[in-house]
């Protein structure tokens, strides 16, 4: 289960790794997908890195229905 889910949509506003609980989640979106944080617990959207020809690896990425199911079952959403 997460905790707190973070949707970052720009590369440069990546929250800084103290703010984030080990139980949290990072989904890139938008153009987020042009960096890669350097936690553990991410995901990008498939759509938004084809979108964009960012090669992240296949286990990182997520469809619209993963991503919405992720939102439906955190605790809290915060998007950056």
């Amino acid at each position: 289960m997460v905790n707190n889910l973070w949707l970052i949509k720009r590369p440069a506003d990546f929250p800084e790794a103290d703010m984030l609980d080990t139980d949290d989640m990072i989904i890139l979106i938008q153009d987020a997908v042009l960096r890669v944080p350097t936690i553990e617990n991410w995901a990008a959207c498939r759509e938004d890195a084809l979108a964009r020809n960012v090669k992240i690896p296949e286990d990182k990425l997520l469809e619209y229905k993963d991503i919405i199911d992720i939102i439906e079952k955190a605790n809290k959403v915060i998007v950056w």
